[in-house]
């Protein structure tokens, strides 16, 4: 592998992170602590993450329950996650909230596969913009004759390929949870 991959293989990798914790939030037909990553509280005057102020657990596959450390933000917690519009309804129980995620019909499933799509096409768009960033720097060491013409050819015939592998591990995830939400 050349160089000028290896600089930007941490680049590679924040990408297929990001979809990875991305695609975690769409929901599948059982409970996931996940969906709540992206729930914020206000409470104590600040907007807090919900892991942060509460214990989530899964006691069954289509539940999760949220046991508050603070028994007086239960309320706060209830309507961060209805505003949070997740398709799931709190169900505050005095000192744990608890979540039933419905079945998913037809319609919902063909909806987040739709969903998961667009954010795979934002991780290659993110992949597509690292590569053109390779290629630019690949043509300036070209332009200062630090390449050779063949070696030129030869990196950017590298770097195809490791755009390719990139794009087929997006893809490969991808298809993964895609599986995850179409199973009944």
């Amino acid at each position: 592998m050349n160089q000028y991959i290896q600089a930007k293989q941490a680049d590679f990798i924040k990408a297929i992170d990001f979809f990875k914790k991305d695609i975690g939030s769409i929901r599948t037909g059982r409970a996931n602590p996940a969906m709540l990553d992206g729930v914020y509280v206000e409470a104590y005057g600040a907007k807090t993450a919900l892991v942060g102020l509460a214990s989530i657990s899964v006691p069954e596959a289509r539940s999760i329950v949220i046991t508050p450390w603070d028994k007086s933000i239960a309320k706060d917690i209830e309507k961060a996650i209805t505003a949070a519009d997740l398709g799931v309804n709190p169900v505050n129980e005095g000192d744990k909230i608890r979540l039933v995620v419905p079945q998913l019909t037809e319609e919902n499933r063909k909806e987040l596969v739709k969903k998961l799509s667009e954010k795979m096409e934002t991780s290659r768009i993110a992949l597509r913009q690292i590569r053109d960033q390779i290629k630019e720097a690949i043509e300036a060491a070209f332009k200062e004759k630090g390449l050779s013409e063949d070696d030129k050819f030869r990196f950017f015939k590298e770097l195809d390929e490791e755009i390719t592998k990139q794009n087929d591990a997006i893809k490969s995830i991808k298809d993964k949870k895609e599986e995850e939400i179409m199973t009944i």
